[in-house]
């Protein structure tokens, strides 16, 4: 009985060896095939990504232009009228005072803060209170432009 015993704790000696020795940790040779799966990865997905910063600051402007159509029609169902070009879009963050007087303006502001597209200019924002133009000067900033610095309107979208 004794030697079966020893016989049995050499193979769990054994054993304990070989997985200790898979659980030490990955070789060099593993560590560099995920080196290289990655940069191969990266080398694919990053320029997709990175070489469009542009198209992707125009298609988050376009959202925030619906975003911002969407508060001024709520602020039209509370209040009658669309905010006059004087009150601007600051009505949408604070009641307004002056022409139209708003009739019911929310206990809660129709956006958080003031807006501004994706290139740090104000949005353009013109209304006679029965409709509006509001609109995006993109990356030039000033009206008209082509390709990337074309103006981005709400009308359009």
């Amino acid at each position: 009985m004794g030697r079966k015993r020893t016989m049995q704790r050499q193979a769990a000696t054994v054993r304990t060896d070989r997985s200790a020795r898979r659980s030490r940790g990955l070789t060099l040779i593993e560590i560099m095939v995920v080196v290289i799966i990655i940069g191969i990865l990266v080398s694919v997905i990053a320029p997709n990504v990175m070489g469009r910063p542009d198209t992707a600051r125009r298609e988050v402007t376009r959202s925030d232009l619906l975003a911002i159509g969407n508060a001024l029609d709520m602020y039209r169902l509370d209040n009658g009228a669309y905010p006059s070009t004087d009150q601007g879009l600051d009505a949408l963050i604070a009641k307004p005072s002056g022409f139209p007087e708003p009739r019911n303006w929310g206990p809660e502001p129709y956006l958080k803060k003031m807006p501004v597209d994706q290139w740090g200019n104000d949005f353009v924002y013109v209304s006679d209170g029965g409709s509006f133009e509001l609109a995006s000067l993109a990356a030039d900033g000033e009206e008209g432009g082509e390709d990337e610095a074309a103006d981005l309107a709400y009308a359009d979208l």
